[in-house]
């Protein structure tokens, strides 16, 4: 062969190559995020991805581009697709968690763990510049043909917009997986999450500590469903500050109550931390692979849209953006408008709680004291019928105080009260000064725990510490509860391990620790801060401050928190905001920053227990016959019991009992961050589709919209509790603290609210004590809350207004007889005295 001809091969076959593989690069950016992909032999790689940090460009660590999509011929069993075992090798969650079979039984089948199907993995052939700051890339498979449009958000430089079609060759079940932008090492992850059911800084290898706690990330790409997702959004955060999350567009998120009907367990978008190649990248996967939609014939088309965002900041900031800029927080508390008044509200439940009929209020004989109780109707082990529980003894006593009202006073505390004596353990042994059980069951004459015979710390501390914490603060004489709060306190100082820790939970017969493969992160410490603040004694300080040290260690600092429901098998609950409270305290009492800054970051995990999806709107929907809008049953604001891979969320949704809502105020007043604010407001206002007309309490779960107390009457106390912790947070906030009560200890189990009224407070100056009197002031105008406070020279009533809407509002008070006008802005604030 000639020199000339080998070179015009040579010169032919560079043509070629340079026209397909060596085409000129493709490039995307923005002011915040840069992407440059080259053609390969495999197709359109991501070679760099570069984000905008300060004023310096920071590249992200193993830029991919690669695409997957998921196909079966026949629709993926729904059979759980392996057993699951705890670190100490039972299998997991076991029989006796019923109530959580069925969800464990889903969240283990193939789908979900992302083994269904066949992956086709590959980066697309094709790839142009379609404008300046767009690309479309195009790839057929043997199954069907892909379209990406890439394109740059001009509102937000830091997200990509992504627009995915789908056009099957053959018919069968496929799903879409966003395309991998870059694999993070796990030695680079700082933070990972899918808001709702984890978030972490470790990867886990125990598959149930991870998959059902959230204690670590799940080594497994594992694909969560939308029942239990807080916000839509998967996230890592790398060890250089950047977060990069994935987040669907709003219009594919699954409708909770369709038109008429209840489709919370819907499934439409697919969220993992993971690809399907288990590369640490946050993911998402439309439509699901064996749900309605992502059946497919032959030359159906599916579109699909979202945006991964790229942020120089942590997870907190992601989530901000995604709810407020995606999911229109801001813009879903602007719809919301109350119809009956918070405070209202209180009065009327008032009414119930003394009425034993309604409250289901009981008296029973119990080693010699008379024991009073109102029925439980949910589940508890051993029950028939018969099991009694209080729930908020701060709110008893403090509503007692408030109203002087002789049926709470002579009908009510003295029975609570002996309940309270009767339910600690005072025989000799292992669990003196113990909890004997949070219920009695009234025909076989025994208190119990919620699901078997044990005894929890957690228990000591909230059903002796904190309830006994509350009385003592209204009866600071009661020398016999003191001695009952010491009992508790000396028990739990005795249990608690070198470490600062305590078990779980010990089994009643044999003094066993039980629940070994759970660490006890949840907020036992505080009740040695109960003791100390009551019965001033330094060692129970020492010994709070030692159990919290470990707690933020173990639990706040790697997210790891542990729920208080037995029958849950303690999935992560209301205790995770109940830890930042007890933080705050702690800090309150010792001034260490470290605990100030705990309780922060606690909270803003707490956040990610909060539904901010789907967008709330005003279309109609019909709910048990009666016309509603959207935004009136919205999960948009709500929190979860429990959520996660088992919790009750996953078939009840989201529950009414906010006790977070004071809380979130108080950290919107420390930290200035205004999804704090938004989210207790959210979840305060306009609620009145879960309020039963006739009792005015709230149903708890979602599913239940206003049937009322139903099973739970005792929850009426907790509604009272958190009402009040609500309002009289919003009113320190807003009068800059110029209003402001003494608080005391949180309530047990369900979250952080605490008691009021124990003490006078101040208000513009002057020492006043709360009352309850529904007679004395009217407002004609629902959004218009407002508390009642005597000077302690009884000449004079404050009321304090608080506008809870967005908007300004003209309204009317009357007080004896004289009705005002008056107009407050949008969340105003006044306060009005009255002469006596």
């Amino acid at each position: 062969m000639s020199q000339l001809r080998l070179n015009i091969l040579i010169l032919t076959f560079w043509i070629g190559w340079n026209n397909t593989w060596g085409q000129k690069p493709l490039v995307l950016e923005s002011p915040s995020v840069k992407m440059r992909w080259e053609n390969s032999a495999q197709g359109w790689q991501l070679k760099t991805l570069s984000v905008k940090k300060g004023q310096r460009w920071t590249n992200v660590e193993t830029p991919s581009g690669e695409n997957t999509l998921l196909y079966a011929a026949e629709k993926p069993s729904d059979t759980p697709e392996q057993i699951v075992k705890s670190i100490t090798g039972e299998e997991f969650p076991g029989p006796k968690y019923h109530y959580q079979t069925k969800w464990w039984a889903e969240s283990i089948s193939p789908v979900s763990l992302n083994t269904a199907g066949k992956a086709v993995h590959f980066f697309a052939k094709q790839g142009r510049q379609t404008a300046a700051t767009a690309l479309t890339f195009e790839h057929e498979t043997e199954m069907a043909r892909v379209t990406t449009e890439w394109s740059v958000d001009p509102k937000f430089p830091a997200d990509i917009i992504v627009k995915q079609t789908l056009t099957p060759k053959t018919a069968g079940y496929f799903s879409l997986a966003t395309p991998t932008i870059a694999a993070v090492g796990e030695a680079d992850m700082a933070w990972a999450s899918v808001p709702g059911y984890f978030q972490g800084n470790y990867i886990q290898p125990n598959f149930a500590l991870a998959y059902a706690y959230g204690h670590g990330v799940p080594a497994l790409p594992a694909v969560y469903r939308e029942r239990s997702a807080s916000t839509l959004s998967p996230l890592v955060t790398t060890k250089n500050g950047i977060t990069v999350s994935v987040i669907p567009d709003p219009a594919l998120c699954r409708d909770p109550w369709e038109k008429d009907q209840n489709t919370h367990q819907h499934w439409n978008i697919g969220l993992s931390h993971k690809n399907r190649r288990s590369q640490l990248s946050p993911t998402l996967y439309y439509p699901v692979l064996g749900e309605p939609k992502s059946e497919l014939k032959a030359g159906e088309t599916i579109t699909y849209s979202f945006r991964y965002s790229l942020i120089d900041g942590d997870w907190f900031k992601a989530v901000n953006h995604a709810a407020y800029d995606i999911y229109q927080l801001k813009e879903a508390l602007s719809l919301r408008q109350s119809k009956q008044s918070l405070t209202d509200r209180i009065q009327k439940m008032h009414r119930y709680l003394t009425d034993p009929k309604t409250s289901l209020w009981n008296i029973e004989e119990y080693k010699g004291l008379k024991i009073g109780a109102q029925s439980y109707l949910g589940g508890v082990v051993g029950s028939n019928k018969d099991a009694m529980k209080n729930s908020d003894y701060g709110a008893m006593w403090m509503l007692a105080k408030a109203t002087n009202d002789s049926l709470l006073i002579k009908n009510v505390l003295p029975y609570a009260l002996n309940f309270k004596v009767t339910q600690q353990i005072s025989d000799d042994g292992f669990f003196k000064g113990a909890l004997a059980g949070q219920y009695y069951l009234a025909k076989s004459k025994r208190f119990t725990e919620e699901w078997g015979e044990v005894v929890e710390p957690i228990a000591v501390t909230y059903y002796t510490m904190l309830d006994i914490g509350n009385i003592l603060l209204f009866e600071p004489n009661n020398q016999p509860l003191k001695e009952r709060l010491r009992a508790g306190a000396e028990w739990l100082l005795k249990n608690q391990k070198p470490n600062g820790s305590w078990a779980v939970a010990y089994d009643r017969k044999t003094e066993r620790e039980a629940f070994q493969d759970i660490q006890d992160v949840r907020p036992t410490f505080y009740g040695l801060l109960v003791a100390h603040r009551i019965l001033k004694d330094a060692k129970y300080l020492a010994a709070a401050q030692k159990g919290a040290d470990w707690f933020v260690k173990n639990a706040v600092e790697t997210g790891s928190f542990l729920g208080v429901c037995g029958d849950a098998r303690y999935a992560p609950d209301f205790a995770t905001a109940q830890s930042a409270q007890a933080l705050l305290d702690l800090y309150d009492l010792t001034k260490d920053a470290k605990y100030k800054n705990a309780a922060i970051t606690a909270a803003k995990v707490y956040t990610a227990s909060i539904y901010t999806h789907p967008v709330p709107n005003r279309s109609l929907k019909t709910v048990n016959g009666t016309q509603r809008e959207d935004w009136e049953i919205s999960q948009a604001g709500l929190s979860f019991e429990h959520g996660g891979i088992f919790g009750s969320s996953n078939i009840h949704g989201p529950i009414q009992l906010a006790s977070h809502a004071g809380l979130f105020i108080r950290m919107h007043q420390l930290t200035k961050e205004p999804i704090f604010a938004d989210m207790a407001r959210s979840v305060a206002w306009g609620r009145d589709a879960f309020v039963d007309a006739k009792t005015s309490v709230a149903s708890y779960y979602w599913n239940a919209m206003n049937r009322g107390a139903g099973p739970y009457p005792h929850h009426a106390w907790w509604q009272i509790g958190w009402l009040t912790d609500y309002l009289m947070a919003e009113a320190e906030l807003r009068s800059n603290g110029q209003v402001i009560f003494p608080r005391g200890f949180v309530t047990p189990k369900v979250g952080p609210h605490q008691s009021y009224g124990f003490a006078a407070g101040t208000i513009n100056g002057e020492k006043a004590n709360l009352i309850v009197n529904e007679d004395l002031v009217k407002v004609d105008t629902p959004t218009i809350d407002y508390i009642l406070a005597e000077s302690e020279k009884k000449d004079k009533v404050f009321v304090v207004l608080l506008n809870n809407r967005a908007q300004a509002t003209d309204f009317q008070v009357t007080v004896k007889g004289t009705s005002i006008r008056k107009q407050l802005p949008a969340v105003g604030f006044e306060v009005m005295e009255i002469q006596k």
